[in-house]
């Protein structure tokens, strides 16, 4: 028995170090954060039911540079749906990238401002009524003539920075809130295939580079996903402050994979985003769905499981906070807290593996002639 659990153990430890392996490859430590928010005025709204979608700094492992994905006009992919935009966070040895995506409510997204009714926390652009999207007019570009379900109430945004990350040298200090958290156990929609498609367009066009446009990208802002060439996209006005090179004097080579990434979270909202395999084609298509819905099971489950562990951190700090700790005592917390997080990272890892391995169809042996 003891020897079968042994066996059993040692398998598991050889599947993580396989699965780690497999995504590894040679990248950048990102330790100088994306420059300023640009300044740029927003395009006008092209229809109803189109919601904005900030711009923001991207990362070019090729090129060890940012570039500008422009903001644009997005058709919600269902009534009721909102979106909550992408940030970067530091994440103890570099800069870490959260995906923006579609849900409920909005979420967390660094207490980043990027105007236009995200002032760093909810959205104060819009909201829905009865299927329809309703237009704040103080913080939204739309035509009137076309669109007549607005309404207008003035935001006091007095924040005038336009830093573009969260925490480490110069960041945002900002936490998730308790609705924050909440909207983030959530369902979600990943960014749409046109959202991909247009930030894929900014990468491949040099001009949208930090170093090529100093911060002032040429393309600021498209009324549609995609549409750089369109008379209604828009220029960047000015650089949000002083350009400095992510590519020169701070970013040191290093193995970057998502284990990398893992094992420098101190929280569970420091972890990278749960991923989701390629759709399965065993040639099966029952035993294909029936993988792809035990996956989705699993990440639920899994992120339930983060945030469990994020809400009881967070109590910790709350307590430390309360009583005054002194440093060391809070050093020794953050080593559990990172302790906690990496194991339960690790238990993650296992069960995806698993998963996998199950789909994958029986070894056969030779077939009798």
């Amino acid at each position: 028995m003891h020897i079968r659990f042994i066996r059993t153990l040692l398998f598991g430890l050889v599947v993580l170090s396989t699965s780690a392996a497999s995504f590894a490859q040679i990248g950048v430590a990102i330790t100088i954060g994306p420059p300023p928010l640009p300044v740029y005025e927003q395009p006008f709204c092209p229809g109803d039911g189109y919601l904005w979608t900030p711009g923001y700094w991207a990362y070019d492992y090729d090129v060890n540079d940012y570039y500008w994905v422009p903001g644009t006009w997005v058709m919600a992919p269902e009534i009721g749906f909102l979106w909550t935009p992408a940030y970067w966070g530091w994440g103890g040895d570099g800069f870490v990238f959260y995906d923006g995506y579609w849900g409920p409510h909005v979420g967390f997204y660094g207490g980043i401002n990027y105007g236009f009714g995200y002032f760093g926390e909810g959205y104060e652009g819009g909201r829905w009524d009865n299927g329809r999207f309703f237009y704040n007019r103080s913080v939204n570009n739309v035509n009137t003539n076309e669109i007549h379900n607005v309404y207008d109430t003035t935001i006091n945004n007095t924040t005038a920075n336009h830093v573009s990350y969260n925490g480490g040298n110069g960041g945002i200090i900002a936490r998730p809130r308790p609705e924050d958290e909440d909207a983030a156990r959530e369902r979600h929609i990943p960014p749409l295939a046109a959202q991909t498609q247009h930030a894929q367009a900014a990468r491949a066009n040099p001009q949208q580079r930090a170093s090529a446009s100093m911060g002032k990208p040429g393309v600021a802002a498209t009324p549609r996903p995609g549409d750089f060439n369109d008379r209604g996209a828009v220029p960047a006005k000015g650089a949000g402050g002083p350009y400095t090179p992510a590519n020169r004097g701070g970013n040191q080579e290093r193995p970057e994979n998502n284990a990398a990434r893992a094992s420098t979270a101190v929280h569970p909202h420091d972890l990278p985003p749960l991923a989701r395999s390629s759709a399965p084609n065993t040639g099966n298509p029952k035993r294909d769905k029936k993988y792809q819905q035990q996956q989705e099971k699993q990440i639920a489950n899994q992120q339930l499981e983060r945030d469990k562990l994020q809400q009881k951190q967070d109590q910790e700090h709350q307590k430390l906070a309360k009583q005054n700790a002194g440093e060391g005592e809070k050093q020794q917390v953050e080593q559990r807290h990172q302790q906690q997080t990496q194991q339960l990272q690790q238990k993650h890892q296992q069960e995806q593996q698993h998963l996998q391995q199950r789909q994958q169809p029986a070894n056969r042996g030779p077939s009798r002639r």
